[in-house]
């Protein structure tokens, strides 16, 4: 059962640092054995970069399971669309969420089965590699400022839309021994740029935002994991972005509702400034379970190494309950 994976690595002594790292290549080198042997992360992110086929994708995530002695989070962003990671001979092209959106508007029945069906099957991909994580779905509503770095990967510009799609991913990954990951709270579909490359600034109103943008994660919000947005939302915190703001933070736990384990979006991510340590600080004095890093460059890992505190007894009940 997926329940039973997340109370296994809680379990697992060799995990005593709260956050998710990427590796560099096919296969791991030896000093990222011996980091990750001591590094104690809960999980790994793969990319197009660790990618070939089938039967090296399965020996890589063995790799990092057998470093870990056990069970850790193995994660990906396989979407559909331009956002999937997994391509080539051994696996489909699946479709954009938007296909599902535009379908929705013609027969909301048959879209949510089609939407449930797509994803079942790339959670059996995924199971099938030894990967337990999609970081999917995105709840972001789309507005007419949204960024193309969001664009088709919406699941429309409505929120009851967004909920019933959101609902049959989360559904289908579950049901297939996957878990999902809603992203990215409290919303960034009002985000007018790329957060990889800067910092989007919304200013609607907290009354615009807990009216559309943060409502799919309202209803949402029993799901396990949840990815945060580099986004700075004036009416909130006109200083910090969401992920290294406690005000923000404070939000998603209280107002939207959100109480288990909440990641950073890629800590590496321009629209943050500092050093990739003081990021990582930050997101968890702000509120953060676990900091999401993501190139897999080793000098920027040690760094975030060096100040990360052991995993806290909050972190652990959320993975054990």
């Amino acid at each position: 059962m997926v329940n039973g994976l997340l109370k296994k690595i809680s379990q697992n002594n060799k995990i005593n640092k709260p956050v998710i790292y990427g590796c560099s290549g096919l296969y791991l080198k030896d000093e990222e054995k011996y980091f990750f042997e001591n590094s104690g992360a809960v999980g790994f992110i793969l990319f197009k970069r660790n990618i070939r086929d089938k039967a090296q994708v399965k020996s890589l995530v063995l790799s990092l399971k057998e470093v870990m002695n056990g069970e850790v989070l193995i994660l990906i962003d396989q979407e559909g669309g331009r956002v999937q990671r997994l391509k080539g001979d051994d696996w489909q092209d699946y479709p954009p969420a938007k296909k599902f959106a535009d379908l929705y508007q013609e027969n909301k029945e048959h879209s949510k089965k089609l939407c449930y069906e797509n994803y079942s099957q790339i959670s059996q991909d995924l199971t099938e590699l030894g990967i337990n994580v999609n970081c999917v779905p995105l709840l972001d509503i789309l507005t007419k400022q949204t960024h193309d770095i969001i664009g088709n990967r919406a699941l429309g510009s409505n929120a009851k839309q967004v909920v019933d799609l959101a609902r049959q991913i989360c559904n289908s990954c579950l049901d297939n021994k996957i878990y999902p990951v809603i992203k990215h709270i409290p919303g960034h579909g009002r985000g007018a740029c790329d957060s990889h490359l800067e910092l989007p600034i919304v200013n609607a109103t907290i009354d615009e935002l807990m009216t559309s943008d943060f409502l799919p994660f309202m209803e949402l919000k029993d799901q396990k994991l949840a990815m945060t947005a580099h986004i700075l939302y004036t009416s909130i915190d006109n200083k910090l972005p969401a992920t290294i703001s406690k005000k923000v933070i404070n939000l998603i736990r209280n107002e939207i509702g959100f109480k288990n384990i909440l990641m950073s979006d890629d800590i590496s991510m321009q629209a943050l400034k500092g050093s990739v340590g003081e990021r990582s600080e930050a997101a968890l004095k702000a509120g953060c379970d676990l900091i999401l890093h993501c190139n897999g460059k080793m000098e920027e890992m040690q760094e975030i190494d060096a100040i990360l505190p052991n995993i806290n007894n909050n972190l652990l009940n959320k993975l054990s309950n």
